[in-house]
């Protein structure tokens, strides 16, 4: 230890050193299990996500095809009020 220093500096200094490795630790472990666990829910999760992106798409035909039938008539009925 410095003599030079007093002990509060010291000690405030280690700590915050401590905490600056612990953060640095944390994000790399945290990386490493993030990336594990994409590797796993690919090997585990694939025939449900194309099940699931078909699904979806299907659904989003649907609402599609009904947003235009709905255009459709709203225009219709502009053009009679339109022709009166």
């Amino acid at each position: 230890m410095d003599d030079d220093k007093p002990v509060l500096e010291q000690t405030t200094g280690a700590m915050s050193s401590a905490v600056e490795a612990t953060k640095e630790a944390v994000k790399t472990v945290a990386k490493k299990v993030k990336k594990a666990a994409k590797k796993v829910a690919k090997k585990v999760m694939p025939k449900k996500a194309k099940k699931a992106k078909k699904a979806s798409r299907k659904s989003a035909a649907k609402k599609s095809a009904k947003k235009a039938v709905k255009k459709a008539v709203k225009k219709k009925k502009k053009a009679k009020k339109s022709k009166r």
